[in-house]
């Protein structure tokens, strides 16, 4: 019996270095907008808090040791997760900043030699960006109605098609591509590969670059909206098997999800430290926000959905480390990507409303963190489709009965249960009807 809810000193020494390093050098440079963004900014700002991370032996936790990570189990991943989320700017200084921690474990399981010293170490090292351009504008993330295809031209692959909401396709140097080269294959998971694809091949055209949310000018974003126009590419870019892009996309999908799930942890604690503070602060005609009955149930129901949360969240994470497998808790994967968004809105949008006209501008972090729930509830496969998965995973569990009424019909299990202590139910009549007998009978 081995329930445990307490993290080993060792460990939680790096996390009180996590805390105390996020709040006094990432979270301050946040506020710096795209100065800590640029060539010159990135080597200024973010290249030496990237050193201090290494130097903790913090960096890309995410791997194991011959990639340049620590290997940490997906639990040790969860506790660190949780301060990272709080700040979009953390995984990038930790080196585990989506697309690039995806397109980079793909590469390490299934990329060739050459792949992997092209690709694999610049993008470990944080030297290089990349996108993952998966979705297409007409049937989203859905491999079965993918458009894109790549056709064998002599010793060459020629790509055409369109791509959207490839993030950083614009700061890239390589593009992960999910075309169609087997499109009569029988088994319509073995139809689409993948594709290693330098950003600035000929052919290669950013049509627009998407913002997320409101506001901003149009085309001004990091999502992009990708064509390809009869794009070549050798043999030496297809990546893996041909054909198993879908397999190759559940291990880079699968731990996506638990990594996003670890981050919104922390996402959500942020905003109900807000809120409290929000509450505890600002003063009515009736005395101080927290007084308040109503608020005090916004903030009782808000603590108690981001705990179970992250309980879910965390003891997934075990789950991952205990068996080693995806596929096996692919259940419970589901369930924390159902639970994410809907966790996430409710606080922020709490939050958002208990800061009143403040809240809704722009100088909170609310209304990004609204656009973010929405956002976690479309990455990585949208809610109802994990709502299906994970409904068809827990009934699997169960089986049919064809009987007039259910075997938990209570008339039926009171009649089971009178047969299987008939002979109980015989002797305490027994015992009954003499004790009946001996007050008849008793002198008065």
């Amino acid at each position: 019996m081995a329930w445990d809810f307490e993290t080993d000193p060792e460990f939680q020494k790096k996390l009180d270095w996590i805390e105390d390093f996020m709040r006094e050098e990432v979270e301050p440079l946040s506020h710096l907008g795209m100065a800590a963004h640029g060539p010159l900014g990135r080597e200024k700002f973010i290249k030496p808090l990237q050193q201090k991370v290494k130097d903790q032996g913090l960096w890309a936790c995410h791997l194991g040791p011959e990639l340049g990570g620590q290997g940490y189990g997906q639990l040790k991943l969860g506790l660190m997760n949780e301060k990272l989320g709080r700040n979009s700017i953390a995984p990038t200084v930790f080196g585990c900043q989506a697309p690039d921690t995806g397109n980079a474990e793909i590469i390490a399981h299934y990329g060739t030699e050459a792949q992997k010293e092209s690709w694999l170490w610049p993008l470990l090292n944080g030297e290089i960006r990349s996108a993952f351009s998966m979705s297409e504008p007409t049937g989203g993330s859905d491999p079965l109605t993918f458009k894109t295809r790549a056709v064998l031209d002599g010793n060459e692959w020629v790509i055409n098609g369109e791509k959207w909401f490839s993030t950083n396709a614009r700061y890239s140097k390589l593009l992960v591509v999910y075309a169609i080269t087997d499109p009569d294959a029988k088994d319509p998971y073995r139809r689409t590969s993948i594709f290693l694809v330098p950003t600035d091949t000929p052919g290669v055209e950013i049509i627009r670059n998407v913002a997320v949310g409101g506001g901003g000018e149009i085309g001004g974003g990091t999502e992009g909206y990708v064509r390809y126009n009869d794009v070549r590419v050798g043999p030496e870019a297809l990546l893996g098997d041909r054909g198993a892009a879908f397999v190759i996309a559940q291990v880079r999908l699968g731990g996506g999800r638990v990594h996003h799930a670890m981050r919104t942890v922390g996402a959500c604690r942020h905003a109900l430290d807000l809120m409290c503070q929000r509450a505890v602060s600002r003063t009515t005609r009736d005395g101080r926000l927290s007084d308040l009955q109503m608020v005090q149930e916004q903030i009782a129901d808000s603590w108690i959905a981001v705990e179970q949360f992250r309980l879910l969240v965390l003891r997934t994470a075990w789950l991952i480390d205990k068996h080693k497998d995806y596929n096996k808790v692919r259940k419970d994967i589901a369930a924390i990507k159902v639970a994410m968004p809907k966790v996430y809105n409710d606080v922020a949008t709490k939050a958002a409303h208990l800061h009143g006209a403040l809240g809704v501008s722009n100088e909170m972090p609310f209304m990004r963190m609204v656009t973010s729930s929405l956002v976690m509830g479309i990455a990585d496969g949208p809610t109802e489709v994990h709502k299906v998965t994970l409904a068809k995973q827990i009934l699997k569990d169960y089986r049919p009965e064809n009987d007039l009424f259910p075997s938990y019909h209570i008339p039926r299990l009171q009649e089971e249960a009178k047969e299987k202590y008939a002979k109980e139910l015989g002797e305490l009549k027994e015992g009954y009807a003499k004790l009946k007998a001996e007050r008849e009978n008793a002198p008065a």
